[in-house]
């Protein structure tokens, strides 16, 4: 009897160890990915990445797009929403990340119209229209630059911009960096480092609103 308690305390606190080491590690992980975030060239955020958002805000929201996803099409108006409600303190970074079929074309005319000040009105296009051009069933990239005409984009000079090395270098970027980070699939957000480890919309407005509290404190003014 003496021996089985001994056992069982032995495995109890070989258990109580383990969860720590666990939470101990997925902890110091969090700290590492928050101070990567801080960074102005790192995993989360490099030169060429798209902004939307005031350039000075605490809280960055780093999404990983693929323009043939449906789901970031839904999130798209959601997430720009959150940017302008919180009114300058939060900044949207899209980071390119072509998974279906068809989407590496899309986002190197993405880059292309990024280039010409032009990414904006071009991806809300392509998010709009994408059952023409991205449908799972029968994806048509050939039907992109049809899809773009009309958002004043240089379509000669963007056409030479999407096929260029620099393009499929800040694309391939990208892909590296999502794989660093553990994106498999579209859209994955983080904020300011911290990933949204539940998905859904109302489990990312309260993870930018923690970090906006902890930014600027709960009276909106930087601690």
């Amino acid at each position: 009897m003496k021996r089985q308690r001994v056992m069982v305390g032995s495995a109890v606190v070989l258990l109580l160890a383990f969860v720590v080491a666990v939470f101990g590690y997925s902890w110091l992980e969090e700290q590492r990915l928050v101070e990567l975030a801080a960074k102005p060239d790192s995993v989360f955020n490099r030169p060429h990445s798209p902004i939307y958002g005031p350039a000075d805000a605490k809280v960055r929201i780093v999404e990983f797009l693929d323009p043939a996803c449906e789901t970031c099409r839904a999130f798209y108006p959601l997430v720009k929403d959150i940017v302008d409600s919180h009114r300058g303190r939060v900044q949207l970074v899209v980071r390119y990340t072509p998974f279906h079929a068809g989407a590496d074309t899309a986002v190197a005319v993405m880059e292309a119209a990024r280039v010409q000040g032009l990414f904006w009105p071009v991806t809300q296009r392509l998010l709009r229209d994408q059952s023409t051009w991205g449908a799972d069933h029968n994806p048509r990239p050939d039907l992109i630059w049809d899809v773009v005409d009309g958002t004043g984009l240089n379509l000669r000079k963007a056409r030479e911009d999407a096929a260029s090395a620099s393009v499929r270098g800040r694309v391939e970027q990208d892909l590296a960096d999502a794989k660093a980070l553990g994106v498999t699939r579209t859209p994955g957000f983080f904020v300011n480092g911290r990933p949204l480890k539940r998905f859904g919309a109302d489990e990312l407005k309260e993870l930018v609103s923690d970090e906006v509290d902890r930014a600027y404190g709960k009276a909106g003014v930087a601690p």
